[in-house]
């Protein structure tokens, strides 16, 4: 009788036992579906069949050409994206935006993401707005733009000089801080506009101007002589820029975070457009995982596994997409300073695709 009810027993543990792996398993196999199916935002631009990006009108990031075709460093992102989605960088729209329309094309749908939002901010990321960055693409910060001649080497260096500055702005606040810290005397010239105090920059009614320094560099590019002048190095302020996307969609959240984590890893494994496709029979593992000749890259976004391929191949990695819009092929001809790679004494840096 003992032995009858032990049976009885084991016979019913095992039952519970595979009971429990079948659900197990059901559950793995929907999970497994549920990563691969596009979320919301996906299945749009998908049916769509094409990326809508908002950007914003400024040198070097976005603007357009005397066609009308929008260039620049967010437009490429969006270019990137677009490679990585449809395997044709072209299959994109970009719709111009100030800075108060864009988390409301944003929100409304009428764009997918901003190319490039800026300065990240606690109060910017999230809240009311509900956006979030999906990651830094461009490090910038307020600066000093001075003429060569006066042998400025460093902010540090500025004493009993006139600044043009915009009226009103953060960058008159932090202009003050900066020089009462020093304890050094100097004089503020205001501006309606920034337009305007580079103007007087331009006319030689200030020693210096400050804002920004991509907006510098901008600057600089339209004075009769930009080589006779220079974007100090040093920064007065942290204001990090990237692109933007509605909250509540993780998963075009990683997307668009690791488009941008993708062209930051090919230029430190140095693969570029022209060498991709040579790399594709590199021996070396995290180029091969990288241009998902290993591993499947798309597993969890629902996009093919090649994607960074794609990317690499229609718009370049992250060094030709900088040199092209703001560095030394473009008129801003900007230096990569902290927008270099961590291992070259900047501060990108992606993390492992593995």
């Amino acid at each position: 009788m003992g032995t009858a009810d032990q049976t009885s027993q084991s016979m019913i543990a095992r039952y519970i036992l595979l009971a429990a792996l079948a659900i197990l398993l059901a559950v793995a196999a929907q999970t497994a579906v549920a990563q691969t199916e596009p979320g919301p935002t996906l299945s749009q631009v998908l049916r769509r069949g094409y990326l809508s990006c908002g950007v914003s009108d400024a040198a070097g990031f976005a603007q357009p050409d005397d066609k009308g075709v929008w260039r620049g460093f967010d437009v490429d992102f969006c270019h990137a994206l677009a490679a990585a989605l449809f395997d044709d960088p072209a299959k994109v729209r970009f719709l111009g935006l100030g800075a108060r329309e864009r988390v409301a094309a944003l929100q409304s749908g009428w764009v997918d993401l901003i190319g490039g939002a800026g300065p990240w901010t606690q109060s910017r990321d999230g809240g009311a707005q509900r956006a979030i960055y999906a990651g830094v693409s461009f490090h910038d910060g307020q600066s000093f733009l001075v003429r060569r001649q006066r042998s400025f080497a460093s902010a540090q260096d500025l004493s009993d000089v006139s600044v043009c500055v915009q009226q009103g702005t953060t960058y008159e606040l932090e202009l003050a801080d900066f020089f009462r810290m020093r304890k050094t005397p100097y004089e503020p010239k205001l501006f309606p506009s920034f337009e305007e105090a580079a103007a007087a920059y331009a006319g030689g009614r200030c020693d210096a101007l400050t804002a920004d320094a991509a907006a510098l560099h901008g600057a600089r590019a339209k004075l009769t002589g930009p080589e006779n002048h220079d974007v100090l190095p040093d920064l007065l302020t942290k204001a990090p820029h990237g692109p933007l996307v509605r909250q509540g969609d993780d998963q075009w959240l990683s997307i668009v975070r690791w488009a941008l984590f993708a062209l930051i890893d090919a230029e430190e494994l140095e693969v570029s457009a022209e060498t991709v496709d040579a790399a594709l029979k590199s021996e070396a593992p995290r180029i091969r995982h990288l241009l998902g000749v290993e591993g499947d890259r798309g597993a969890g976004l629902a996009l093919a596994g090649d994607w960074p391929y794609r990317i690499i191949k229609h718009v370049g990695n992250y060094a030709d997409i900088f040199e092209r819009n703001l560095g030394q092929r473009s008129p801003l001809r900007m230096e990569r300073r902290i927008n270099a790679l961590w291992n070259k004494g900047g501060l990108l840096y992606a993390p492992a695709a593995q």
